[in-house]
């Protein structure tokens, strides 16, 4: 039976960065994954460019039941820290929006970057092998593998969620946490595209195509950027970023014209332009098709200088604030992330080691950890496999 100090199971971005670490500490490490090319994940992220952390890291942009729970390792190993990582190795980049930082080249340039590291400090890879169990030993644990039983003092499981599950997506984390004693939080999608009933299909598909910078909210928690009409329902930034807060049943708000006062615009245009027809002038505002389809919506039929004033704030309101109740969203299948996960309470936040079974760790998406959408789930993927790399 192969003997190591350290298996890690995923090699995924938090796999790949705990690997390291241990490595570092002159700890012999395998790092095992069924996906026959390491890094996958980070090779097709951010259209090929991967958005490898953000700016703006904090707290509160992360989701979990314990929101703090991220706060000792995200501190610990700061964006920063991986920037200068990048830095080192010559790669360049640059910063888009919302404090997003993208690679200047490929996303392929980050991979063999931890590839270059893992190979430095010794690292053996076994991909192609997938894992079937892990328990136990009377000294540390036992992992079968396809290419046999591996023993190691330390197991750190970085298998990801449920999402995407065409590149290999499993819930084989949870299983291994579940036969551990650890309690799991729901899983659901999450960062995915919502979609909606037939009736309201009707009137959406004839819209799929149009884009407009808008914002979505769930409850209290909004975000701004770009709302997409799809021929199933909504997507874009603004739309991937409230999924993770919707609950099915519940609402979103659409403001598809946010920070301008629309009532008064279109008052403004009655006075001066009276006989022009609403879908015109609410054009100024929001894409043509858009404005046709409140038009359409609301009965309206005549030139503005015959709405009265109530009419025109009901426009203003379909505008700013467009209720609708999603069915349900597109599913792991094109979710980029998995909310819920292993339950936090039962890990050490400095360490992501379980409490109660020293040597087994947890880190990246299997976690009950959730970034938004922009970095934030890579940059937890480094702070938390690099958290667990210093003790493996």
């Amino acid at each position: 039976m192969e003997q190591v100090d350290v298996i890690v199971l995923g090699a995924g971005a938090a796999g790949m960065f705990a690997a390291i670490e241990a490595g570092r500490r002159g700890r012999r490490v395998l790092l095992v994954d069924h996906a026959k090319a390491a890094g996958e994940k980070i090779r097709i992220s951010g259209g090929g460019r991967c958005n490898f952390t953000n700016l703006g890291i904090a707290p509160d942009r992360f989701i979990s039941q314990n929101p703090r729970f991220a706060l000792s390792a995200l501190k610990r190993f700061t964006q920063w820290d991986f920037i200068a990582r990048m830095d080192g190795a010559g790669i360049a980049w640059h910063e888009k929006a919302l404090g997003q930082l993208f690679c200047d080249g490929s996303a392929k340039q980050v991979v063999d970057l931890l590839l270059g590291d893992m190979a430095r400090v010794g690292v053996a890879l076994w991909l192609g092998c997938g894992v079937t169990a892990v328990r136990q030993a009377s000294v540390g644990f036992e992992v079968d593998t396809a290419r046999g039983g591996v023993r190691a003092a330390s197991v750190v499981v970085a298998t990801g969620g449920k999402s995407i599950p065409k590149m290999g997506a499993s819930g084989f984390g949870y299983q291994v946490a579940e036969s551990f004693g650890l309690r799991l939080v729901e899983t659901r999608p999450g960062l995915v595209p919502l979609t909606f009933a037939a009736q309201e299909l009707d009137w959406m598909v004839p819209l799929a195509g149009v884009s407009v910078q808008g914002r979505v909210s769930v409850g209290k928690t909004g975000f701004d950027e770009a709302v997409l009409f799809t021929h199933r329902g909504l997507s874009g930034p603004a739309v991937l970023q409230a999924s993770s807060y919707w609950r099915e049943g519940g609402e979103v708000s659409l403001d598809l014209a946010p920070g301008r006062d629309v009532a008064v615009e279109l008052g403004q245009a009655k006075r001066e332009q009276g006989k022009m027809a609403l879908r015109t002038v609410l054009g100024r505002i929001v894409p043509e098709k858009l404005a046709r389809h409140v038009e359409a919506s609301l009965g309206i039929t005549v030139p503005l200088a015959e709405l009265g004033r109530a009419e025109l704030e009901r426009v203003a309101a379909m505008v700013r604030d467009w209720r609708l109740r999603p069915v349900g969203s597109e599913g792991y299948r094109t979710a980029e992330v998995t909310l819920g996960g292993v339950d936090t309470d039962g890990l050490d936040g400095r360490t992501m080691m379980a409490r109660g079974v020293p040597g087994l760790f947890f880190v990246g998406e299997v976690v009950d950890v959730t970034g938004w959408l922009g970095g934030y789930n890579f940059q937890w993927a480094w702070s938390s496999g690099w958290a667990a790399g210093q003790v493996a």
